[in-house]
């Protein structure tokens, strides 16, 4: 075989691979299409017995009255706990929900408790003019709390220094 017919039957298998590629890809999103239609919610319930209702639309907020007082820590250095609930909200590298009231600019507006000057703060220490990255993801250290009973008895103690 010389080289020519060679190249040709490389052009027809490339060829063949990206037809097939394509058609698989379409194939692929009708069948999604299809699926998404007969797509009925599952109705779930928490370990508590506690039916859990859908989540509202991305990004919109459950909440609309102020923070409270701080909640009481448990350590020493622990983060200050969320009075309230975070389900609903984005916090990606593209937008932050928490920020719509505890940016510095809002917090007074929104009567939210602003975000710590420590987040404004690199790795090394050097003071940024946003929050840094490290701690731009709110929940990698913050929790939502809930009035809900334990699901296991604990006889956990505060640490002596928040006495």
């Amino acid at each position: 075989m010389n080289q020519t017919a060679f190249r040709v039957i490389a052009r027809v298998v490339t060829l063949s691979g990206t037809i097939l590629a394509c058609l698989s890809l379409a194939l692929s999103a009708s069948t999604a299409a299809s699926a998404a239609e007969d797509y009925k919610p599952v109705r779930l319930t928490s370990l508590r017995g506690v039916e859990i209702e859908a989540p509202s639309p991305a990004g919109v907020s459950a909440r609309n009255e102020p923070d409270g007082a701080p909640l009481p820590r448990d350590f020493v250095q622990q983060p200050p706990l969320i009075p309230h609930s975070t389900e609903t909200y984005i916090v990606s590298k593209e937008f932050n929900k928490c920020m719509d009231c505890h940016a510095w600019s809002r917090a007074r507006e929104m009567r939210a408790t602003k975000i710590s000057i420590t987040h404004f703060k690199s790795r090394e220490g050097a003071e940024m003019s946003s929050v840094s990255p490290n701690r731009y993801f709110c929940n990698q250290c913050h929790v939502s709390q809930t009035n809900a009973k334990p699901l296991v008895g604990n006889d956990f103690k505060p640490g002596t220094g928040l006495r």
